[in-house]
């Protein structure tokens, strides 16, 4: 069995701090919102050596997904406003049947990295 992942990079496993899921009202469309507080292609510098893909890949036991995030953003902070905070990571998935993949993938995901879900 493999274990989930999720990588920006090839190579280097990434950890969400938050993933939101939610519905566009207009189109739809299911929405993922990922946050991480650490971003460890950056931590590790590796970054520089690995190409990125432009795809967030997650890859479980049935295999691999890749999605394009819609949009992404750095949050830093800290008394000069340099301090990384946060990497925001957000896509949009439109077809039931991979929405109902990626659950499956995320329910893995949660399972073997001790994360919860909170119905807001």
């Amino acid at each position: 069995m493999t274990a989930p992942t999720l990588q920006f990079f090839e190579g280097i496993a990434e950890d969400p701090s938050n993933v939101s899921l939610r519905s566009d009202k207009q189109t739809g469309a299911k929405v993922v919102a990922m946050s991480f507080e650490t971003l460890h292609c950056i931590e590790r510098f590796r970054a520089v050596t690995n190409r990125f893909a432009g795809s967030l890949k997650l890859t479980d036991e049935e295999g691999d997904i890749l999605v394009e995030p819609s949009s992404v953003r750095f949050v830093f902070g800290g008394p000069e406003g340099d301090d990384f905070e946060r990497f925001e990571c957000q896509f949009q998935i439109d077809r039931p049947e991979d929405w109902d993949r990626f659950m499956r993938f995320m329910h893995r995901y949660a399972e073997a990295n001790g994360m919860g879900y909170d119905p807001r």
